[in-house]
């Protein structure tokens, strides 16, 4: 197992200090090869913020004093505040390479939130990067040097990491809205094509390999409407053009846009319109008297 870690003022008790925004405590790696497990418990937590870079293979942690282990992979990140509980596992035959840093400062909450990393944010999707490995590293070489000015240094590659995970993390979320866009610009199309016929909404689902709740709720967000209620919404704003514009009877009205029983296009009409579509119809005619 390699192992390399380095401490503020060479001390492994962790500590709480608010005399500056944000100070690096301390920071390390570690990478198994063949001993079997590394297993932390920190049934307190600490007093300070730890952030951990899964770099490679997995790590296994137990989140809120649950017995089933959250897997995590390589190309997130973990992050503790201060008195949160910790226990994680790592194994040599899955090769995990991790890098983490503790850290404190007045400041710390606000400078996270400033970087996109909220409070109920815990395992972060951040991808693997050379530059991570690199930042730890440096921070790791600074604290063991004790260089001039190091405390400062440390302070900024620590926000430096903050500024590439960020980045990522902005990423992310525009792929999730691009693709949530695509989707339901497709959907929307679709059903504006197909709306006057039997549109099933979980075959439509299925077949764009989404589940159909999270179809439905991602409809909603993007249209403030179901599905459903989009496909009706659209039926009957046309039976209203063509009860304006044309002689098509009312029966006739219904099946053009997808209503085959009459009674039943004339009471889900009435549903969204508050009147009758031979009640429309005659208002629109008096109008234009």
């Amino acid at each position: 197992m390699y192992i390399n870690s380095a401490y503020l003022n060479n001390s492994l008790v962790d500590f709480k200090d608010k005399s500056k925004p944000l100070i690096v405590g301390s920071c390390g790696t570690y990478h198994l090869y063949t001993r079997p497990k590394l297993p932390t418990y920190r049934p307190r937590g600490r007093v300070d913020f730890q952030l951990l870079y899964i770099a490679s293979g997995i790590a296994h942690f137990y989140f809120d004093h649950n017995e089933t282990d959250t897997i995590v992979p390589a190309g997130h990140m973990v992050l503790y505040r201060p008195r949160e509980p910790q226990r994680y596992v790592y194994y040599g035959n899955e090769q995990t390479e991790v890098y983490w840093v503790h850290f404190t400062g007045s400041s710390v909450k606000k400078i996270l939130q400033g970087y996109g990393i909220t409070n109920e944010m815990r395992v972060l999707p951040t991808g693997t990067s050379l530059d991570y490995a690199r930042i730890f590293k440096q921070m790791i070489h600074e604290l063991q040097r004790c260089q001039t000015h190091y405390p400062e240094v440390l302070t900024l590659l620590l926000r430096q990491l903050f500024i590439l995970i960020h980045r990522q993390l902005t990423r992310e979320h525009t792929r999730k809205n691009d693709y949530l866009d695509a989707e339901m610009s497709l959907a929307m199309q679709f059903f504006n094509d197909n709306y006057n016929t039997e549109v099933n909404i979980e075959e439509y689902a299925s077949a764009r390999g989404m589940s159909v709740s999270w179809f439905i709720r991602s409809f909603k967000q993007y249209t403030h409407t179901t599905p459903m209620q989009y496909i009706v919404s659209r039926r009957i704003t046309n039976a209203q053009m063509l009860l304006e514009t044309t002689n098509y009877n009312i029966t006739e009205i219904g099946q053009i846009v997808g209503y085959d029983n009459p009674l039943y296009f004339s009471r889900i009409f009435r549903k969204q319109k508050g009147m009758s579509p031979s009640d429309y119809r005659k208002s629109g005619q008096m109008g234009n008297n």
